[in-house]
């Protein structure tokens, strides 16, 4: 059995990190509701895929640190920092090559140890000033 501070390590390390799709089945409920600080939401393991390799393609290196992690009942909440190159189109911004490195939380909520719920807040005006906006 793992824990939910685990799954959540599993998440950034695994998922995201690594790049390894297949940890969208191991971590998320089939129902899972994705919400992004760049104005996305997405239900649906489907929905997530297509946000991943959204991101993935823009900032082909990205990398998710753990800053803090706090676990309480079924919630876990965890400040991060992203960085990577901005290699590929997102959104309105062409790919600058820019190194780019922003704060930001999220929020889980697991149940039956599975992710149902992540809520994302990056710090976007950091960002974007790296995009060149």
């Amino acid at each position: 059995m793992k824990t939910k501070k685990q799954i959540v390590e599993s998440y950034y390390e695994n998922l995201w990190n690594k790049q390894d799709k297949t940890y969208i089945d191991k971590l998320f409920d089939d129902n899972i509701v994705f919400r992004g600080s760049l104005g996305i939401e997405t239900r649906g393991k489907e929905g997530f895929i297509e946000y991943f390799d959204m991101i993935t393609t823009a900032i082909p290196n990205l990398y998710h640190g753990i800053e803090v992690l706090i676990v309480e009942d079924n919630q876990v909440a965890v400040r991060a920092v992203y960085n990577g190159t901005h290699k590929g189109k997102l959104f309105d911004f062409e790919a600058t090559n820019n190194r780019i490195k922003y704060n930001g939380a999220s929020f889980f909520k697991i149940e039956n140890e599975k992710i149902v719920e992540i809520w994302v807040l990056g710090d976007l005006n950091v960002l974007y000033k790296q995009l060149g906006k």
